[in-house]
Order: C-alpha cells, then sequence, then structure tokens
C-alpha cells in the first residue's frame, strides 16, 4: 500500500442546488425533504460519489473502469483515509461513499459509523479483500449497501453496484447522459467555471437561467478555517430566503473566498445589495462585494476572476469598509504622474529633504486613492523609496549606517501589510526616523502645540492626516513631515499613542466594554484596535484589563 503518497483530493465547487424537475420547474430542497415520504422527484442532477482508498493505483482503476457520466455518476472527490473522506463530504455532498476497510489514521469500519450517525441518507459501498470478511460483517451491522472484492473489481459489477445504491437513495431519480434534463443549472455553471459548456444551447440557457441578469457576489472570509464553512452555509440560506424570486447558487469555495452565483430580473437588484450589506454589516470579519450586472451566464469565469480579485484590492485601499459595489465607490481620479525618482534623489543631495519627503508622500496619497492599482507595485513602490532614502541617508549623515540595517525590517513588514494604510505608515515611520537623523526634536514651535493640542481634543473621532491639514490649511504631504520635523513620533504614531493612552485610563472602568472602548478612542473596527492595543502594550486589551485592574 502507498501509504506515503500525498492525498489527491478533487473538490466539487458546487453543492448541486436547486434541484430541477423534467419540466425545469425548480425544485428547491425542502421540497425534496417533503417528499421523502411520497413520490419521489427527479433532481436532473449526476449521482454524485466520493471515493476513499489509502491506494492510489486502486482509485485511479475505480475511476476509469467506466463512462461515468454517460451512466449517470460523477466523481466529486477522492480521499486517502476516512479522516480526509469526513472533511470532504460536507463540501461535495456526495450520495454515495465507496470505501477501502483497511487504511491508516482512520479505517472505513470507522467512517462508515460516522457516515451513519451524521449523514443517514449517504449509501456506503464497502471495497474489500478476500482476508477482511469480519471487517466486511462489521459494516454491513451498521448498514452498508453493498461490498464489492477488489479481485473481482471491473466495470460491470461496479456498475451493478453503484446503481443499486442510487435507488436506495431517497426522493433520487438516476439521470443518464442524453436523458432531457442531464444538464442542471448548477451542472452547467461548474462547465462554465472549468472553461467548458460553450455548446449549450441557447433555448437551454434560457429555461435552466430564466431571468435577465447575473451578479456574482464575493466573501472574504477573515475566520478561523473551521468556521468558514459555517457562515458560507449560513450566507448560501440568507440569499434563498431572502431573495425568493431569485435563483441563487453556490459558485466557489476556496480558502478564505466564497463566490455565489445570482440569477434575477435586473430591475430587482436593490434587495440584493441590501442583503449584501446587511450580510457584510454583522460581522467585521466579512467583506463583501456584488459584481455589476452582465446578461450572458457563459461570462460568469471572467466576472467571478475579476470580482475575486477586485475584493483582494478593496479590503486592501477601504480597510475599514466591509461592503463594495462599484457605483458606490468614490470615483478614481486621474492616474499620479510618474514619480522621477532621480529627481527626488537630487533635492535630497542638495539638502531639501523637507520638499522632497513632502514629494514622495504627495504620490503616495495619489497612488492609495486609485483602489484598483495593483498591491504589488503599490508595496513595491514603498519599498524602493525605503531603499533608495537609505543609501542618500548613509552618505549624508552621521547615523545613516543605522538605516542599512533597518530597511530589511522595513521590506518585511511592508510586504506583510494587508491594508494600504499599515504599509504607508511603514513608509511613514521610516521617513521619520531618517528625520531625526538630522535636526533635534523640538515641541516649542508654537504651531506643532497647536496640532497636538488639537489631536489630544479630537482623538476620539475618526481622525485622519488630511483632517487635520484642512482644519490648519496645510498640505497632508506637508504636514506629515512638518510633524516628523518637531515630534518625536510622526502623525500616526502620535495619534495612535494618545488613543491607547486614554484606552488604558477607561480600562480602569470596568463596566465599559473592551468594544465599547475602542468606539470611544476612535477605532470602529473592534479587532483592529485590540490588534494595535496588543502591539503597543504586548497583550491583548482584556489581558491587560485583567492584569493591572482586577
Amino acid at each position: 500500500m502507498l501509504h506515503n503518497e500525498p492525498p489527491a483530493v478533487l473538490v466539487s465547487l458546487f453543492p448541486l442546488r436547486p434541484f430541477q424537475k423534467p419540466d425545469g420547474e425548480e425544485t428547491r430542497l425542502p421540497d425534496i425533504i417533503e417528499r421523502k415520504k411520497g413520490v419521489p422527484a427527479m433532481t436532473g442532477e449526476l449521482c454524485r460519489v466520493l471515493i476513499v482508498d489509502d491506494e492510489l493505483l486502486i482509485r485511479q482503476g475505480i475511476k476509469h473502469y467506466m463512462q461515468w457520466e454517460k451512466e449517470g455518476f460523477t466523481i466529486v472527490g477522492e480521499a486517502s483515509n476516512g479522516r480526509e473522506a469526513l472533511s470532504l463530504i460536507d463540501d461535495v455532498h456526495p450520495h454515495i461513499v465507496m470505501t477501502d476497510i483497511v487504511m491508516p489514521v482512520m479505517d472505513g469500519e470507522e467512517l462508515t459509523k460516522m457516515i451513519r450517525t451524521a449523514h443517514p441518507d449517504i449509501q456506503v459501498i464497502v471495497l474489500s479483500s478476500f482476508g477482511e470478511f469480519d471487517y466486511v460483517r462489521s459494516t454491513f451491522q451498521q448498514g452498508v449497501t453493498d461490498y464489492i472484492l477488489k479481485p473481482k473489481l471491473e466495470g460491470e459489477l461496479l456498475l451493478k453496484a453503484l446503481q443499486n445504491a442510487a435507488d436506495k437513495i431517497p426522493s433520487f431519480q438516476l439521470v443518464k447522459k442524453g436523458q432531457s434534463e442531464e444538464a442542471s443549472a448548477a451542472s452547467y455553471l461548474k462547465k462554465w467555471m472549468d472553461g467548458f459548456g460553450d455548446d449549450m444551447p441557447e433555448e437551454k440557457v434560457k429555461r435552466l437561467f430564466p431571468h435577465a441578469a447575473f451578479f456574482v457576489m464575493s466573501v472574504r472570509m477573515n475566520q478561523k478555517e473551521e468556521k468558514r464553512r459555517y457562515v458560507k452555509e449560513d450566507i448560501e440560506k440568507q440569499l434563498k430566503q431572502s431573495l425568493p424570486d431569485a435563483d441563487c447558487y453556490p459558485l466557489s469555495f476556496q480558502g478564505e473566498y466564497a463566490s455565489f452565483f445570482i440569477n434575477m430580473d435586473v430591475t430587482q437588484q436593490q434587495p440584493l445589495l441590501q442583503l449584501a450589506q446587511k450580510i457584510a454589516r454583522a460581522s467585521t470579519e466579512l467583506s463583501v462585494s456584488i459584481s455589476e450586472p452582465f446578461f450572458e451566464a457563459r461570462n460568469v469565469k471572467d466576472v467571478f476572476d475579476q470580482e475575486k480579485e477586485y475584493l483582494k484590492q478593496y479590503t486592501f485601499y477601504f480597510p475599514d469598509q466591509f461592503f463594495f459595489y462599484r457605483e458606490m465607490l468614490p470615483v478614481i481620479q486621474s492616474d499620479a504622474p510618474p514619480f522621477d525618482m532621480a529627481v527626488c534623489a537630487e533635492k535630497i543631495k542638495r539638502g531639501q529633504w523637507d520638499e522632497a519627503f513632502a514629494e514622495i508622500m504627495l504620490h503616495v496619497d495619489h497612488l492609495s486613492q486609485n483602489y484598483l492599482y495593483d498591491i504589488q507595485e503599490f508595496k513595491r513602490f514603498l519599498s524602493n523609496v525605503v531603499f533608495n532614502v537609505t543609501l542618500l541617508a548613509e552618505a549624508a549623515t552621521e547615523k545613516g549606517a543605522k538605516f542599512s540595517k533597518d530597511k530589511y525590517a522595513y521590506f518585511a513588514a511592508i510586504d506583510r501589510a494587508d491594508r494600504a494604510d499599515e504599509a504607508v505608515g511603514q513608509l511613514t515611520g521610516f521617513l521619520e526616523e531618517v528625520q531625526k537623523t538630522r535636526q533635534p526634536v523640538d515641541q516649542t514651535d508654537p504651531g506643532i502645540k497647536k496640532i497636538m493640542d488639537y489631536i489630544d481634543q479630537h482623538y476620539s473621532d475618526p481622525l485622519t492626516l488630511t483632517d487635520v491639514a484642512n482644519h490648519f490649511h496645510f498640505n497632508p504631504s506637508y504636514l506629515s513631515t512638518y510633524f516628523g520635523h518637531h515630534n518625536s513620533e510622526g502623525f500616526s504614531g502620535y495619534l495612535t499613542k494618545i488613543r491607547i493612552e486614554k484606552a488604558v485610563e477607561l480600562l480602569q472602568q470596568r463596566h465599559i466594554s473592551i468594544s465599547a472602548i475602542s468606539g470611544e478612542v476612535g477605532y470602529a473596527d473592534h479587532s483592529y484596535f485590540c490588534k494595535v492595543f496588543k502591539k503597543i502594550k504586548g497583550m491583548s486589551p482584556s489581558s491587560y484589563r485583567k492584569q493591572f485592574f482586577l
């Protein structure tokens, strides 16, 4: 047995719902459940099979014993042991599990028990060798459908066992290739997502997708991996319950991203946008985007790819926003003019540090306003500034050699940043450190005193550098440089320090919740507040309260 082989897992993108009746009328899952006691309904879908065997050659052999789709079956996944199989079942929703008996980690007997308990409608076919009769007898006591001896495994016997198992599935009718409802809406979505299915007749497209407009909803889930499946299922449930006049299908579920396909009348898109906003507001761990309507179902893969990439961009440039629809986003201004680093370097060499740094920050501000600007290009520009300014600082200041050692830490921090403001904060901190090597800290300047007083009074507001600059009639880039000249911390660092100090004061009042404190000190995102607090104080707000104030 090839116990050391890497598991080969093929995960279907679609739990194939809703089902289709022969006349094309939609039959939703609750209807199917109700019919378990009555007349079976044709589902219009292929029977989904999960193969579980620790021998790669056996799995490959099973896959080539017959023409699966022609006979009405499809392999939705494979696993090399029972534990892998259990983790796949909730994602691929098999009708039948075909499992070996003797496997490492979790054997077929234990897997059968788990399936009977958690998924009683799934039919189980056991594969065994001649010497494993006691195991087979035990699995029959657990309610397996059939068994096949591996030495006698061949196409006709395999097909008969599968057909017998399919006959035992409640409310399911096996649909072979060539029958009128062979291609359900979900199966064609899968084909389009895989780059196939362009030969589907237009009249069938219109029958399976009766509404004029299509949307893709993309969701980014920042929860732990084990919670994501439940979040995805809850969103799917909300879509079907809240949009009864639309047809909604899960489209993809990979890592932290889930996507859904919605077919509806374009004039009814407002309820969809409202529902998406509701889902996004329910948790700061979710970010949701809705595509603009498109009118060819075959274009789903292109829209899916584009929307997933857009959602990455949106969450990077709008870290405190959780719902995105292109028409609701600010209009992107004209592209920032190319930045000439050579000209900037000449100004630094002539001692015009303030002007050079102001130009750098102005360009960074332009780039950060373009939420479709490539994230890696944005980070590369910031890192390039750190690199070039480091070289110039080494040549111009006695302490410049320090930055040659520190630059790699800045490179790494910029690269790790998952928010634009975090990346810019690293660059700002670097430039402030460079400025400190040029002149001593001076807080006696009356202008800086007024600015600091203003921050002290308005720290609980959603205060930004631009807000303060507008109040004092400064250019934001100039204010950043000016503040860094006259204070040991830059603007962002000083504002963060004030907020965390105020948070510590509030933590002493034990009746105020951590969530309320985050709002009191100017953080709309509770999880981000906790992250910043831990970075400054070395522990979470709740741990800090327990250690010092309880």
